[in-house]
């Protein structure tokens, strides 16, 4: 008898009849001698109508007394996921028992809208699988050492299951989501894109990072550190499928090295479209400039990702970094009440109209020429790259939104991924 951990997404809790659908298949593997976890979403849509809701009484950015008051409203779509799936659960005949985060409970630590899981009490958990029940915990959510109640961020139900995962040392940790699996692109924008039956830890987690929206990565990083074996698959199977095959089916993310990886070079290229793009114009190039700049940025918890200083001209440089489209608007703000005065820089330009193309694969560590290449194809393309940044697997590209579907086919075809080791 192995513990296993479920985590199914929006859109597989998007009515009853999906949760019904979820129950039976869960009931199956329960059935077939597991015990089970199950951790849920929030039914498709429902986290941004709440959201919204909160938005109508108050469109100004929020405070952390604001943020507290989010968290409690965004938390209860998952409370009514939970003890739905719990109702269908029952009128399979499996018994179930459902949780808020709190009961658990899962604790965080203090930050609002983007807190992080310190630990886990599996006590209660543990009691219940002993008795035979099927477990169903809420995803995204925990409680502060106040008591006060917490979201993880968007995406955050992900992370919920692996850190339960972890926490109970289940045997494996399942994501249902919408998709089959992990594939080389969106098949939205390139309809040839293929399904990689493995990825490694390492590629996963830059695609994540990278903006591929099937696995958020925090939850990557968090599988990686506790070493949890994931598997991404889609709850739109049939839910009666035999649980040994169903087990073997999607995207296995695995900590092994794959024998091939010398031959595919580039696995996957990943897209963003939620970035922007701030420049600080005529900054003073002295020691501690981009502490004064990026300091501040980070205690506002606002997360940058791509950074450039250029060369100093005449003792004085431009500074560019890119947030969450989201972090824009208070980004701009804080910079202009705060770092503008100190550090005397010139000017202050953004630009929400931009993206993120990346090439990822584990074989670009023992291949050269890969990142000219990627440039060549956008050249050809008539793709301007603003920004780069590179790691041993990936290299990135900011460029004008407009063009991201275009540089997404174009770098697709030239690395060959429709005829990749899938």
């Amino acid at each position: 008898m192995a513990l296993i951990v479920h985590k199914y997404g929006g859109t597989s809790m998007g009515s009853t009849e999906r949760i019904r659908n979820v129950a039976k298949r869960v009931a199956k593997w329960a059935r077939a001698g597991h015990q089970m976890i199950v951790v849920p979403s929030a039914m498709s849509g429902e986290t941004n109508r709440l959201l919204a809701l909160a938005k109508e009484l108050s469109p100004t950015p929020a405070t952390p007394d604001l943020e507290r008051e989010l968290d409690m409203i965004a938390a209860t779509g998952e409370q009514v996921s939970v003890g739905l799936l719990a109702i269908a659960l029952q009128a399979e005949g499996v018994g179930s028992v459902s949780y808020a985060g709190w009961q658990v409970p899962i604790r965080t630590d203090f930050a609002y809208t983007k807190a992080r899981i310190e630990s886990i009490d599996d006590a209660k958990v543990r009691a219940d699988l002993t008795a035979g029940r099927v477990v169903i915990i809420t995803g995204f959510q925990g409680v502060d050492a106040q008591g006060n109640i917490t979201t993880l961020g968007r995406g955050g139900s992900d992370t919920s299951a692996v850190a339960v995962a972890a926490a109970m040392r289940a045997a494996e940790c399942l994501i249902y989501t919408d998709v089959d699996g992990v594939y080389t692109t969106d098949p939205r924008i390139v309809p040839e894109a293929r399904r990689l039956h493995t990825v490694s830890f390492e590629e996963m987690l830059e695609m994540a990072s990278l903006g591929s929206k099937v696995l958020q990565i925090r939850s990557v990083e968090f599988a990686g550190k506790y070493r949890v074996p994931l598997r991404v698959l889609s709850s739109f199977t049939p839910w009666d499928i035999d649980v040994d095959e169903e087990a073997r089916s999607g995207t296995l993310i695995t900590f092994e090295e794959d024998p091939t990886m010398e031959q595919a070079v580039v696995s996957g290229i990943a897209f963003n479209r939620d970035e922007a793009k701030i420049s600080l114009l005529g900054v003073p190039d002295k020691p501690g400039v981009a502490f004064q700049i990026l300091g501040p940025v980070a205690e506002a918890n606002i997360d940058v990702d791509v950074i450039i200083q250029n060369m100093s001209h005449e003792g004085k440089t431009d500074f560019s970094f890119t947030v969450h489209r989201n972090d824009y608007a208070k980004t701009v703000e804080l910079l202009k009440a705060r770092v503008l005065p100190t550090t005397g820089a010139a000017e202050l330009v953004g630009d929400t109209k931009i993206c993120k193309v990346s090439i990822v694969g584990i074989g670009m560590r023992s291949h050269v020429g890969i990142a000219s290449k990627m440039f060549r194809t956008l050249s050809e393309e008539g793709i301007n790259i603003q920004m780069i940044t590179t790691s041993e697997i990936k290299t990135s590209v900011v460029i004008d939104e407009k063009y991201m579907e275009l540089a997404v086919r174009a770098l697709h075809k030239a690395f060959e991924l429709e005829q990749g080791l899938v």
